[in-house]
């Protein structure tokens, strides 16, 4: 929960009430009641002004006005855009005024996590798994609650990992592995021979942990997985001790590599070198391409003699003009390595195929690649 406060309206029982926005939006600075009795088109209005609504009617019908809310956004045409890079500003620019104009639309809490509105579900195992305990009232957007609802479910039911034949459960916060194709690279990428000698692996920015238990069940009989956030570090051994790898897998938090040395050294970084807008997007955005960069100057220091390194990026950024399409390679050769091997993969998810999707001309061209690299001072 954040010290943040948002001033409620005149007549409110109370003046001020603890603000939560996970994205760490500010307050708004203007709020009035509403109820059932406001139309779409005026709350559509208002929020547009920068006008919040703190909802005081039926928690359903919230839900429902958010959608009428949202139906209005989408409906703004978009300009042309005269390059790749130009559709993701504005498509970025898109985003972020959707989210703020629908995270206009506010619930509040009693202590507890408990919403104290009509129809409104149960919602404190959720929000404690998100935000920890309440101790007072608070206020959040419905649009950010919905996320936490969503981010409950998907922990609850986990996603089914063939790769792993098991299903991994990503908290709130942590980047769930619904792009199966990066997984299915490390699930059949040769294992470098050196592994023979010396059967560990380093896994930096493990996320869930999912590559960690492919590389275990692959028979990698050490694996450290890294990572520097509290709720990836929790995640992924919350899903180690599901899997029953704890004896293989060691967690630790680290900003990129662990101490020492191992013959393969795994990186998905976020595939777009781009600013994240909130604390979610980091799984996503790498901004200055500072975990790849990382990444790649680190790794000859951490590679045993013979050892690789697994690098698995999207060219994603490439057909949006985000990246030159030779700047990877100097990367690889600035830091030393040199490329033995790549695997490439295809998207299989739903936007690949979407032409109306705005950023569809890249996403059509997209492919994932593992790239397999070695130290230079090992020729």
């Amino acid at each position: 929960m954040t010290d943040t406060r948002l001033a409620l309206p005149d007549g409110d029982a109370a003046h001020s009430a603890r603000w939560q926005s996970e994205a760490g939006v500010a307050p708004p600075k203007k709020v009035v009641v509403a109820d059932d009795t406001l139309t779409a088109d005026m709350a559509f209005r208002l929020a547009s002004e920068g006008t919040a609504l703190l909802w005081r009617g039926d928690f359903q019908n919230a839900r429902q006005l958010l959608q009428a809310m949202a139906r209005r956004v989408d409906r703004k045409p978009r300009k042309p855009a005269a390059t790749l890079r130009d559709a993701f500003n504005q498509h970025r620019l898109a985003q972020s005024q959707r989210a703020r104009t629908l995270g206009m639309l506010l619930i509040p809490f009693e202590a507890g996590h408990v919403i104290p509105l009509r129809r409104a579900p149960d919602v404190v195992e959720a929000c404690t798994q998100a935000h920890g305990e309440a101790g007072e009232p608070y206020v959040c957007s419905l649009r950010e609650l919905l996320g936490v609802i969503s981010a409950y479910e998907w922990r609850r039911n986990g996603v089914d990992i063939p790769a792993l034949g098991a299903h991994i459960h990503s908290h709130y916060g942590v980047f769930s592995p619904v792009r199966g194709e990066y997984v299915d690279l490390v699930a059949k990428a040769p294992l470098p021979a050196a592994l023979k000698s010396d059967s560990t692996a380093f896994d930096i920015g493990t996320g869930t942990g999912v590559l960690s238990a492919v590389l275990a069940k692959r028979g990698v009989e050490r694996v450290v997985a890294t990572d520097q956030d509290a709720r990836a570090l929790a995640c992924a051994r919350d899903n180690v001790a599901r899997l029953g790898i704890g004896a293989q897998v060691e967690v630790v938090e680290a900003d990129l590599f662990p101490a020492g040395r191992a013959p393969l050294v795994v990186c998905n970084p976020p595939w777009l070198p781009a600013r994240p807008s909130s604390p979610l997007e980091y799984a996503v955005y790498d901004p200055d391409s500072r975990m790849l960069c990382g990444f790649l100057a680190g790794l000859a220091a951490h590679l045993a003699p013979g050892g690789e390194g697994w690098l698995i990026l999207s060219d994603f950024a490439e057909h949006l003009g985000l990246r030159a399409p030779d700047e990877l390679a100097g990367l690889i050769a600035a830091a030393g390595l040199k490329v033995v091997g790549r695997l490439d993969a295809r998207p299989r998810h739903p936007k690949a195929a979407d032409a109306t999707d705005p950023l569809h001309a890249a996403r059509a061209k997209e492919v994932t690649t593992l790239w397999r690299l070695v130290a230079k001072s090992d020729d």
